[in-house]
């Protein structure tokens, strides 16, 4: 009912989403947009609470209103529509999957730098549900979690440094770290028999995917530390909290 089973130009059988499976898909995404939402205003209420509290002047705090929800909404939804098409500018994709692509990991971890931990956690699984709905590649069940749930959220682990000095910079390279630790988990249980000749799976799998997540994270780390560029993220946070 949800899903077809099919098999692959590869001869895999793999598992393709049905159009009411696709229709349930869409609707988690924005369930769990509404849950990212609910996590920004708490974070937001925690900010302007903390901030009222070290400054006596400063007078009762205010709290969050509609508009603050729908920007928060707004923003959150653009960066994963903004990651989706980022993913599929690819600087270079390899023959077993996975990709160098055009800063998507970054725009992925701006919620969680923006509104804090679980926001940037329930953007980036987000994300992940609407990669599968997308771009499916799912042999087994266990997988599809994995693949799209685990390592698409771990994007969000970003909101650790949501308020550090150098929080972006930080949280995209733990954001990255976590990402590649379920790759390369995927890549050890379920696509071992892909293994380079003379390659155990889990060194391969360390290998294969460090090739390309490292390699992404080493051009956004370069491009993002441009004075420009810098700025633009600082500006873009600013109106993001206003």
């Amino acid at each position: 009912m949800f899903y077809d089973v099919v098999v692959n130009e590869w001869e895999e059988i793999t598992y393709v989403p049905t159009p009411l499976g696709s229709l349930l898909l869409a609707v988690l995404v924005l369930a769990l947009l509404g849950g990212a939402v609910a996590f920004a205003r708490a974070q937001g209420k925690k900010r302007t609470e903390a901030a009222a509290s070290s400054a006596a002047s400063a007078g009762p705090a205010k709290k969050p209103g509609g508009k603050l929800t729908v920007k928060q909404l707004v923003f959150c939804a653009m960066a994963i529509a903004l990651g989706t098409v980022l993913s599929n500018i690819k600087l270079f994709e390899f023959p077993n999957g996975g990709s160098i692509t055009l800063l998507s990991m970054l725009v992925i971890c701006l919620p969680g730098y923006f509104f804090g931990l679980g926001a940037g956690l329930l953007t980036g699984v987000a994300y992940g549900v609407l990669q599968l709905l997308i771009d499916p590649y799912v042999l087994y069940p266990m997988q599809l979690v994995v693949d799209y749930l685990l390592a698409f959220g771990a994007l969000g682990l970003s909101g650790l440094f949501t308020d550090a000095k150098n929080g972006l910079i930080k949280g995209y390279i733990v954001a990255v770290l976590g990402r590649f630790v379920f790759a390369v988990i995927s890549g050890w249980i379920f696509f071992g028999a892909y293994a380079w000749e003379g390659w155990a799976p889990l060194p391969y799998s360390l290998a294969y995917n460090a090739i390309y997540i490292f390699s992404e994270a080493a051009v956004t780390i370069i491009i993002f530390l441009l004075p420009p560029v810098k700025k633009a993220v600082a500006s873009v946070k600013k109106v993001a909290l206003e």
